[in-house]
């Protein structure tokens, strides 16, 4: 089973959609329990930075979150979820983020003829391999919708960009730990393979555990 958090954020009910065309059970949920007992847990997002940690703190899943990295489920943050994953945003200086990750979230940069917020299709670079991209093409393109963008601090972490105005951290991925800037409940068939391919390890640490492993 895979929990999407529910900390009334948008975009939940399409991740669900997605999850169920591949054939995966599907929790919404911001039960404790509930989460620690997922195969594989979803933050999705779409929103403001700080308003979303406002809700995160309000229905204590800070705290579930950092409990599922402790226990190495695995765990996908989508848009928004990616940026929370980090420091802080320029969208609201003042809010601190989850910090799972080094690294801030910048404005899309102004430029002539660049329309902000950054809504399409782009395709996207591999500068490192990443589990989410097995079997899928390097510039295959794939839906975003956003103001603001990854700037990670290390970029061994970082297995998928993109260009729009400057270079974009579209993808991440350490340890247990990945997220994506964009869409992949949007993406077409490139966004299943990617969902299909975070199942994929979701199964490998469900049969781990199964088998006793740690």
């Amino acid at each position: 089973m895979i929990a999407v958090l529910d900390y009334d954020a948008g975009n939940i009910k399409s991740v669900e959609k997605a999850l169920h065309f591949l054939g995966e059970e599907v929790k919404i949920t911001r039960d404790r329990e509930e989460i620690l007992s997922a195969d594989g847990v979803i933050l999705p997002g779409v929103g403001a930075f700080g308003d979303a940690m406002e809700k995160l703190h309000q229905y204590g899943l800070v705290e579930v979150i950092r409990e599922v990295v402790d226990r190495k489920i695995p765990f996908l943050g989508i848009c928004l979820g990616l940026q929370l994953m980090f420091e802080s945003s320029e969208e609201t200086p003042e809010v601190e983020g989850l910090h799972l990750l080094d690294g801030r979230i910048r404005r899309i940069p102004a430029a002539p003829g660049l329309k902000i917020p950054h809504i399409g299709w782009n395709d996207i670079a591999f500068p490192n391999s990443g589990r989410l991209f097995q079997g899928i093409e390097e510039h295959s393109y794939v839906y975003f919708v956003h103001s603001y963008y990854l700037e990670a601090a290390d970029p061994s972490i970082v297995t998928a960009t993109t260009e729009y105005g400057t270079r974009i951290h579209a993808s991440v991925e350490k340890d247990n730990i990945f997220a994506c800037q964009f869409h992949p409940e949007k993406s077409s068939g490139v966004g299943l393979k990617i969902l299909q391919n975070f199942i994929n390890v979701t199964k490998e640490f469900r049969e781990k555990n199964a088998q006793g492993g740690n």
